[in-house]
Parts: structure tokens; sequence; C-alpha cells
């Protein structure tokens, strides 16, 4: 075994969306950082649809780009249709979702990895992690190579033991045409529960065979809405030949590419049913459990047996390739069966398979086993973040990418950590939820997941995190100076407002009037403001008594939030205490009384049996 002679502050395993975030947000913050991969080549590699952001998920890139972190504006660089879902409706559930171009996103995120100060990569398949008296202490590869490092963060994605399958076909890998990994061994004998998870993609077609006159267009919105709160950064980067977008005369600039819809039909799902028999899912080759609201093709056909279609899209997965993705029938079938049905779609009578849809099983451990910091409680300074966690999703890797590299740092460096509430973000609720409750199954961020949704909108991300990441060390100093006015431009529009308010006039007709005196005012002064300054008032203004009740409900959690339990708390002690209480309170230990409340299974009995013993026992 050779030890590398460079020791690590931190060495994040795997570069995916994840491990991207962790290897920065550490690498920021000045620690000496190693990122180790199975292939260099694929770094950042978008393996299933190469698309960021949508509902809840657009909120959670945002998030991140307001810490400083990197999947927003790598996005905006490569995008190549940008869209606000949702715009129709209620501010809280609006979204940015843009569909990117595949390999430049993928070429771009190496580039930028490989630029970073502190940040070096190293290829390797991670065989094991090593502990020193309870701490994580190096990584060694199936090479015989050890990295040693003060902490390890882990985001192996789907690639522990990952097994890949189509039809009644299966061979090991992370993804198609990659290997797995076995570090899942290591990590069971470190003491950590596994568990299996499953999940799929569709097949890819020959744009040159799909008849578009027959498919129903979907264009990108004009203006183009962007992820990061810096498009301005775009014009910093001449050299960078994988940027394809541009920041100019005050605006950001795409060169969209139409997107397309059709749809199955009674024939597509009669080739599927006859051939239910031959997919690795209903045979029962697979034995990890699939995303509930991502599900293949096959389970549509079998749960909604009532419905005669189902929506496609077909999204282009690039500008300098003619590869589509099929949006809407992940599957596992054979290839001839896949074959069939594309063919019975509109517009997909002649269509040309490029690459089979396929399904992968994965190890994951699950996230009980974690702290708020993401770190584990098994293995001081260890972290888990991704797919390990059993979440579903680039994004949700990526924030909890963040948030586990900048906490693994920020220990080291003997600062405070890195932790979200429900109320302060999107991030907040998916790692609550997930070190909270657990999860019986990939774990994907929908809207109605936060209880605080009107507070936690895409368009105040900045104004919400970016002070706290600044104070963090995460965020750079322009990022932080351009929220600081937007905070005081948004304080001074609100005086403005105040003043050509008219008594007695409803709300909704005041607003279009004062909208109107806005955009004229003198350009400069109007500047001081900047338009999405003048959204985010109008959003305010409008739902002024929701967001209030929902600082009020805020303020009332953040009383049970205050009230912590010791880690070290014996709970078999507390007499009366039901068995089950006693046994998930002692395996999740909840840091305050409001985080005891959420695991499931927890009564309000058993909390207000909790609260009269730490009343009797404040020294326990």
């Amino acid at each position: 075994m050779f030890t590398y002679p460079k020791t690590y502050d931190v060495i994040v395993v795997g570069a995916g969306h994840a491990g991207i975030e962790a290897a920065m947000a550490a690498s920021r913050l000045g620690c000496e950082t190693l990122m180790l991969t199975q292939n260099a080549d694929t770094i950042g590699q978008m393996s299933c649809n190469p698309a960021v952001g949508g509902l809840a998920k657009g909120h959670i890139v945002r998030e991140i780009d307001a810490l400083g972190g990197f999947m927003g504006l790598n996005t905006d660089a490569t995008a190549i249709q940008c869209r606000m879902l949702n715009s129709n409706k209620g501010a809280s559930v609006r979204a940015p979702r843009s569909q990117c171009d595949k390999k430049a996103y993928q070429f771009r995120a190496k580039a930028a990895c490989e630029r970073q100060p502190h940040l070096d990569l190293k290829q390797g398949n991670a065989l094991r992690i090593g502990e020193e008296q309870g701490r994580a202490a190096f990584v060694e590869t199936d090479f015989g190579l050890r990295f040693r490092g003060a902490a390890i963060v882990i985001t192996t994605g789907t690639f522990l033991r990952g097994l890949l399958h189509v039809g009644l076909q299966s061979r090991p890998g992370g993804r198609m045409g990659d290997a797995q990994s076995t570090l899942s061994g290591s990590l069971a004998e470190l003491g950590f529960e596994i568990g299996r998870f499953k999940t799929g993609t569709p097949c890819r077609l020959n744009g040159r065979t799909i008849d578009f006159t027959r498919c129903e267009i979907q264009n990108g919105d004009e203006p183009p809405p962007g992820f990061s709160f810096m498009p301005e950064s775009l014009e910093s980067t001449p050299d960078d030949i994988f940027t394809l977008n541009t920041y100019r005369d005050g605006m950001f600039h795409v060169e969209q590419i139409p997107c397309w819809i059709t749809h199955t039909n009674a024939r597509t799902h009669a080739v599927i049913r006859a051939n239910l028999d031959k997919s690795p899912l209903f045979s029962g080759r697979i034995e990890g459990v699939g995303p509930r609201y991502c599900p293949s093709i096959e389970d549509k056909v079998v749960k909604f047996a009532e419905k005669e279609s189902h929506q496609l899209f077909l999204e282009p997965e690039g500008r300098h390739t003619g590869e589509f993705y099929v949006n809407g029938v992940s599957t596992s079938l054979p290839f001839e069966v896949q074959y069939a049905f594309i063919r019975s779609v509109q517009g997909l009578e002649n269509a040309e398979i490029m690459r089979a849809g396929y399904a992968v099983e994965y190890d994951y451990c699950p996230p009980t086993q974690l702290y708020a910091t993401l770190e584990t409680k098994r293995v001081e300074n260890l972290f888990f973040a991704g797919q390990i966690n059993g979440t579903s999703g680039y994004e949700e890797a990526a924030a909890q990418g963040l948030v586990a590299g900048a906490n693994a740092a920020l220990k080291l460096l003997g600062r405070p950590s890195l932790i979200l509430s429900r109320s302060e973000a999107y991030i907040g609720v998916l790692i609550d939820d997930l070190v909270t409750k657990g999860t019986a199954e990939p774990y994907r961020m929908f809207t109605s997941r936060a209880e605080y949704r009107l507070l936690l909108r895409q368009d105040n991300a900045d104004l919400r995190l970016t002070p706290l990441g600044h104070g963090l060390g995460l965020v750079d100093p322009a990022r932080a100076e351009k929220v600081a006015s937007r905070q005081a431009a948004l304080a001074e529009l609100e005086i403005w407002a105040a003043g050509v308010r008219v008594e007695g006039v409803p709300l909704t007709q005041w607003l279009k009037r004062a909208e109107t005196s806005f955009r004229g005012l003198d350009q400069g002064v109007r500047n001081r403001f900047a338009d999405s300054v003048w959204d985010i008032f109008e959003t305010d203004l409008k739902y002024a008594g929701y967001i209030r009740r929902q600082h009020d409900a805020v303020e009332k959690a953040r009383l049970s939030e205050g009230k912590l339990l010791p880690a070290s708390l014996d709970y078999s002690a507390i007499s009366g205490l039901r068995f089950e209480a006693r046994q998930k309170l002692s395996e999740i230990r909840p840091a305050t009384f409001g985080q005891a409340g959420r695991i499931s299974g927890i009564t309000p009995a058993d909390l207000a049996l909790l609260g009269v013993w730490m009343g009797r026992n404040r020294n326990a």
C-alpha cells in the first residue's frame, strides 16, 4: 500500500453533482481538498435527463447559487432551453427549469474543478474507508493507493454495488458504460446499515429519425429565466470554450432549442402489457425500491390502467448532437420491446434507438444515521451526501454535497456549522426530512413538503441565504455586496411605494398604477431598484397577510426548536415512555424538541412525558 505524500484536509469520494458541490465548498473555505473519482472524464456527468430545476428542485438550485454554489451558474452557462414553470400560478410554486447541453455541462464542470484553488483531482476507485480512534482517516483505492485526510465526504451516487438491468439480463455497473463500486462493503464493516434502492432512465433516440411535424412544439421562455443571481460573471470567462451563453447589455442571452411533445396510446400500452413477464421489475429480479414520483412506463401502464395515453417530452441532449431524451418512458424492458413500443408512438414511427433505457439497483445508507450537518453518527468526520442518503435527482444531491462539504471544512476550521432550518430553505426541509424521518423510497423534493413555502420562494433565495453564506466564508464579497444593494433597494422601494399609496383603492388596481409609475421613473433611479426587486416587492405586498401568518408559525416553531435535547440522553431511563418512542428517539437522537416531534411515530403524549422528565432532570 502506497500512501500519497500529500495529506488533505477534506477528501471527496465521487465527482457527480454532490461531489462537485462538496469539493467546491470545502476548497472555497480554504481547505486542501481532494476529489477522488472512478473516471476523471465523467466529472459532472448528467446520467439521466440533461435538465436542471423544476418544481421545488428549481428552488433548491437557486439556494445553492445563493450560498455560492456551482450548479446554477453552470446550468446558465450551458442551457439550451429555459422556462419558468407555473408562471401563471402562485409565487410560491413558480420554478425555473433549464434543458442543458449535456457534454458542455460536463466539460465545463471538469474545467472549473481543475481551475479551483485548493482542489486536486485524482482518478481511482475507492475500495475502503479507514478510521483511526473513531475518526475518518484515509481512503484506499483498488490499486493499492492510500490518501489521508482529516475529513471524508462520500458522494457515490448509484455506484454502490450498482447492478444494471435490461430485460432479464443484468450486469454490474453504476451507470451504463461505468463500473460499480464495492465501497458499501467497507461501510458495512464500519457498522453502517445498508439498504437497496433502484432507479431508471429512458431510451435515447436519433433526432434524424423523428417526425417532428407530428409532434407539438414546446419553446423556451423569452427572455430566458436563469438560475444564478450572478449572471454577469458569465462575462468574465471568454477563455471558457464550454460556456455557450453570455451576459451582455444587462441581459442573459441563450440561443434556445425547442423541445417537443407527443403521447403514448393504446397500442403502446398493449405492447408493454404483453411483455411484462420480461420486465425485471415485474419478474422479481429487482429487489430495490423505486421512486414513487418518477415511475417507469411499465409502472404507469399497470398502476394507471384507466389512462389511454401518457405525455412524452422529446428533449435534445445538446447543441452538437442529434440525440434526444424521451422524458416519460423510463424503462428496463428488453431492447426489442422498447423498439416496438417506441415505434407505436405518433412521430416516432421510424425512430431509431441510440441507447436503450435501463434500470439500476444500488446500495444506500438510511439517512437517520446522520446528524443535520450530514456527518455520520457512527464515525466522526465522515460525511454522506447525495443518493447514498436515499435521495433522487441532481438538485437534491448537489444541495447535500454543498452542505456536507462546507460542514466538513467548517468543522476542521473550528467555525459554526451550516445548518439550515425548515423556515430558511428548501435545503433545510430536505435534510431535516432525511435525518429525522428517513426515507423508504428514493426521496424527491416537492413544494408540498415545505410548510413555509411562501417564505421560501425561488426569487428571494439570495436575500434569505447569501448573508448567511458570506458570514461562513462560502460567499465572495462581490456576491454579498450585490445582495446588500438589493436589500437596500427593496427597502427604498417600500418607502417610495408607501409615499404613493392611495387609500381606498383596491390593492390589485393600485399595484397596476404603481408599477406603471415605477416603470416610468428616470432610468437611473429605476436601475437602483431593478425589475426583479419590484417583483419581490409586489409578491410580498400581495401575500402580506399569508406571509405574516407564516412568520408567526415560524416563531411558534422556534420555541420548540430552542429546547435542546442532550446528545447523550438515555431514553431507556425515562419511565413511562413507550417502547417504540424509546427505540426511535435513541436511533435518531434528535437535537431539539421540535425535531423529536417530527419523528414518525412520536406522539404529543411522548413529547409531554419527555418534557416533564427533562424538567425534573435538568442536568441529564
